[in-house]
C-alpha cells in the first residue's frame, strides 16, 4: 500500500512540474501554431466536440458515459461511463492511475479507443495488461499537462512518461505520432481535456 501511495505522489509531482513547464516553454508551441494557423488560412478549431466517434457517445444527459455527464466529473470516472473507452478504465485501474488522473491539476488525455487496444494482439495486450510498470509507461505517455484546446493541439507536447508526442493536423483533422487519428475530440471533462484516438501510442 505504501509503494502504490508513494507512486501516486511521483506522479501527482510530475504533473504539477510538467503543468509549470506548459505555463512556461511548452506555451511557445501552442502561440506558435495558433500563429501558423491564423497566417495560413487553416480551417478554424472547433469549439464543442469533434470528429466521426463522437456519434458513439450516448446523447442523454442522464447517461454516465454522456458529454454533459462526463464534464460534470473527473476523468477517469467520466472514461468508466463511456462506451468507447471501457479497455482503457481496465487498464487504469490495473495500473492503479484513478485516484492520480481523478487528483491532477489540468491535463490533456489522449484515450485509445477499445478498438485501438483490440489492434494489439491479444497474447501481447495480456502481457501488458499484467506487467504494471509497463503498463504504467504507455498509459503516462498518454497524459499531457494543461488542457490543451484544438486551436493549440498540433505540436510537440511533453508527457507524463517523460516523452515527447507530436500532434500535427488544424481543424478537425488531428494526427498524434503519425498514425493515431483523432476520433473524437475536445471532450471536456471536470480536470481534463479529452482526444479520443483510435491506436495506442507507444513511447519510443
Amino acid at each position: 500500500m505504501k509503494s502504490k501511495k508513494t507512486f501516486a505522489a511521483v506522479l501527482v509531482t510530475g504533473l504539477a512540474a510538467l503543468a509549470l513547464s506548459a505555463c512556461g516553454a511548452g506555451s511557445t508551441t501552442a502561440e506558435t501554431s495558433t500563429a501558423t494557423s491564423a497566417s495560413s488560412g487553416m480551417s478554424a478549431a472547433p469549439a464543442g466536440e469533434f470528429g466521426p466517434g463522437c456519434a458513439a457517445v450516448p446523447t442523454d444527459p442522464s447517461n454516465a458515459g454522456s458529454f454533459e455527464a462526463m464534464a460534470k466529473v473527473p476523468v477517469a470516472t467520466a472514461a468508466s461511463g463511456n462506451p468507447l473507452l471501457s479497455t482503457l478504465v481496465t487498464a487504469v485501474k490495473k495500473a492503479n492511475l484513478v485516484d492520480t488522473l481523478n487528483g491532477a491539476p489540468a491535463v490533456t488525455v489522449f484515450a485509445p479507443t477499445n478498438d485501438a487496444f483490440a489492434k494489439i494482439p491479444k497474447a501481447d495486450l495480456d502481457k501488458v495488461l499484467a506487467d504494471n510498470a509497463t503498463l504504467t509507461k504507455i498509459l503516462t505517455y498518454h497524459v499531457v499537462a494543461g488542457k490543451i484546446s484544438p486551436d493549440q493541439l498540433a505540436g510537440t507536447h511533453k508527457t507524463l512518461q517523460g516523452g515527447d508526442i507530436k500532434v500535427t493536423g488544424s481543424g478537425t483533422d488531428f494526427t498524434v505520432d503519425g498514425g493515431a487519428k483523432v476520433v473524437c475530440g475536445n471532450v471536456q471533462t471536470a480536470n481534463a481535456t479529452v482526444y479520443i484516438i483510435d491506436s495506442v501510442l507507444m513511447p519510443m
